[in-house]
């Protein structure tokens, strides 16, 4: 047998006892229970493979799950843990499918806060799920905190047709606003990160005006009627966090007709003097356990809630409102609780 014959021999030997094997268990992702992986998928738009963390029910033939779009904070990437984890718990104890995405990770880049290849990033992952789980596309649903909530915010004005449900909390809703309000306060991190992701201070040039207008949920928001959308907002943020609740308030208003917005000056006074916020002492809702709702607005799909509390996520009040959403059906704003999911105030806080 001659050399080269030789080695095909062995080559499709070793393949063949390769492919026998059984398939290893995946790579333990740090902080994330057993069974999540990394994956990478492809998106279009740069030919690029993008990270991802994964995770699906072993379902009978036939059978189809929900998809769980999460969705990292500010300055987090696909691999951040904390609160992110409970996402990935909840998925695994109701049997939805999980993606956490990098979204081309954190906020200080042009490639993400908010840019064209961040949102088609989250087109493809959707893509990917779709082809490699049994997706059920009447229930395909996003969530975040922070960044994540401006990221919500945006993907419920730019991709509407995807979304059964957006739970959106503590979100970035104007990206000059809070690049004032941070340099302002002294948070000069963030206000860094937006100079780094659109190349300037928002107000040098029309070229960093247009990039700031283009990468805030505000621009895009009157798109969302269709798409139930709960906004959330602690009533502290702002103060003992770093996004004031107006921003929340003001992103309903984007949604809404004028007819039912919140006046400027209102939301300007409430937020400088939160004592005059309007407190409904009916209001009540027993999936805010400890963190009441103290002022909520409801209009057709739109919800904006302000809560005792403050630059954090109420993880059981999000997903359990998620789980009552159908696509192409009327937002239920009276979800039953369908299960429980414990958090820490420092899950609820983290990784923001």
């Amino acid at each position: 047998m001659n050399t080269d014959r030789l080695r095909l021999v062995v080559v499709s030997l070793a393949c063949s006892f390769a492919f026998s094997l059984p398939a290893a268990d995946p790579i333990p992702v740090p902080g994330y229970p057993a069974g999540v992986r990394v994956v990478h998928y492809p998106v279009a738009e740069d030919r690029s493979e993008q990270p991802t963390l994964f995770w699906a029910p072993d379902l009978p033939d036939g059978k189809r799950a929900p998809l769980l779009v999460a969705l990292h904070t500010w300055s987090g990437d696909y691999l951040q843990a904390g609160g992110e984890v409970k996402y990935a718990e909840w998925c695994q104890q109701n049997g939805w499918i999980f993606v956490h995405p990098n979204f081309r990770g954190p906020n200080r880049t042009p490639q993400a806060l908010g840019s064209d290849l961040m949102v088609a990033d989250i087109r493809a992952v959707v893509a990917w799920a779709k082809e490699n789980a049994p997706v059920d596309e009447t229930r395909i649903y996003a969530i975040g905190v922070s960044g994540g909530g401006h990221a919500t915010q945006l993907l419920a004005g730019r991709t509407p047709e995807i979304w059964a449900g957006i739970s959106s909390w503590c979100g970035i809703a104007d990206i000059a606003a809070w690049h004032s309000e941070t340099t302002a306060a002294g948070r000069l991190n963030y206000a860094c990160h937006i100079v780094g992701a659109i190349g300037g201070l928002p107000d040098a040039t029309e070229s960093t005006k247009a990039e700031a207008k283009h990468r805030s949920p505000l621009t895009w928001l009157e798109n969302a009627g269709p798409v139930p959308l709960d906004l959330n907002h602690g009533i502290t943020d702002g103060r003992s966090g770093s996004v004031p609740f107006s921003h929340s308030l003001r992103a309903f208003n984007a949604v809404v007709p004028p007819s039912a917005r919140i006046p400027e000056t209102d939301i300007a006074t409430w937020y400088h003097e939160p004592a005059t916020l309007p407190r409904d002492p009916d209001l009540s809702d027993a999936l805010y356990g400890a963190n009441p709702p103290l002022f909520r607005k409801t209009h057709g799909n739109t919800r904006v809630t302000i809560f005792e509390g403050g630059h954090e996520i109420l993880h059981e009040a999000a997903l359990n409102w998620l789980a009552a959403q159908r696509k192409g059906q009327p937002a239920n704003w009276n979800p039953t609780k369908t299960a429980t999911l414990r958090a820490t105030a420092a899950e609820r806080e983290s990784g923001k």
